[in-house]
């Protein structure tokens, strides 16, 4: 099994600058197959090219879903100590000791859609720094937390989707999409875990000191990760970057898990063309930071939980996709006229 890691933060640039593409023979060739099937053309929608995109990355016109991950990456903010959160920080670790008893949200979502439950806390003991006043992160513990996520990509994947878990996340979130998308800060600080109107403003503060502190050394996706992310949020983007380096199609969950992204695509445009946004959740700035991706959402149900469970919800929507077009039988094979 071939594991990726990345040596040095030149090593993570290169991948980045190297992004394999989609298998054209076989999205045409699923697309075909579309087509023939006992349907009117289009008639399920989306579902046609959830269908058509998963044959095109796993280079196969029928595709499958016998393996899927779900990773779900932990860390603790420095940012946190600033009351950015109705939760306090201890919480990480026992919602971490939570999922490892099996009585979270993403345990039963996760066993619901058939994905292996992979949890990586990253170092709890040590939060990262409070980014308002130094990095977040050194360029060893960013590098060393990307390499937390890619190592749980393995070989014969069919689909991975991330989550996460961290008290203040959605702060560093917010941070990540004003340096990286532009924009207003407050197009981008919401309420999190259900701060008010006082909290939220706290929030727009601290992430407009962060900015003015490290924006003009965010030079690349790298750097913008180890100033302003944490290391859950850099484990996704490394895990998400080590699916396309294999690609693996990736369902995206909520606001933190798109926005552990946006620094890779700023970098690389094409960057999210290997991912599914799972759904829109609730949080402030996730629909916008989906329209800036280019992505449209399968979902929308209000959720704003986060750990995964928007993605595992619509791993059941891939699930009915690929049924669909496996299992139905084309007009030539039902003997069923088509339409002239």
């Amino acid at each position: 099994m071939h594991m990726i890691q990345f040596e040095s933060r030149g090593a993570f640039a290169a991948a980045l600058a190297d992004l394999p593409a989609a298998n054209k023979v076989a999205l045409a060739a699923a697309q075909l197959r579309q087509n023939a099937l006992t349907k009117p053309l289009g008639s399920l929608g989306r579902l046609e090219d959830i269908a058509i995109f998963m044959a095109s990355w796993q280079d196969r016109e029928r595709p499958r879903l016998d393996r899927i991950r779900a990773a779900i990456f932990a860390g603790n903010h420095g940012i946190a100590a600033r009351g950015l959160s109705t939760y306090p920080a201890e919480v990480t670790a026992q919602m971490v000791a939570n999922f490892a008893a099996g009585g979270a949200a993403i345990n039963a979502m996760a066993d619901a859609c058939g994905a292996e439950l992979v949890i990586v806390p990253i170092e709890l003991e040590r939060p990262t720094a409070d980014f308002v006043e130094e990095p977040a992160m050194s360029e060893g513990d960013c590098l060393a937390a990307i390499n937390a996520g890619a190592g749980v990509v393995e070989d014969g994947l069919d689909l991975l989707f991330v989550g996460e878990m961290g008290i203040g996340n959605t702060t560093p979130a917010a941070a990540l999409c004003a340096q990286s998308c532009k924009g207003a800060v407050e197009d981008w600080v919401g309420a999190g875990t259900g701060l008010e109107m006082d909290g939220v403003l706290r929030k727009r503060i601290v992430v407009s000191l962060a900015l003015a502190c490290h924006g003009p050394a965010c030079n690349d996706a790298f750097e913008t990760l180890r100033r302003l992310g944490g290391r859950e949020i850099a484990a996704m983007a490394g895990a998400i970057l080590a699916a396309r380096m294999k690609r693996i199609p990736v369902l995206l969950d909520g606001y933190i898990a798109c926005a552990s992204i946006a620094p890779l695509v700023a970098d690389q445009p094409q960057f999210a063309a290997h991912c599914l946004a799972a759904h829109c959740s609730a949080e402030a700035g996730h629909l916008r930071l989906l329209d800036w991706l280019g992505l449209e959402p399968l979902l929308r149900l209000g959720m704003r939980l986060g750990e995964g469970t928007g993605a595992a919800v619509a791993t059941q929507l891939v699930r009915s996709a690929i049924a669909a077009h496996n299992g139905m039988a084309t007009f030539a094979e039902a003997r069923v006229s088509q339409a002239q």
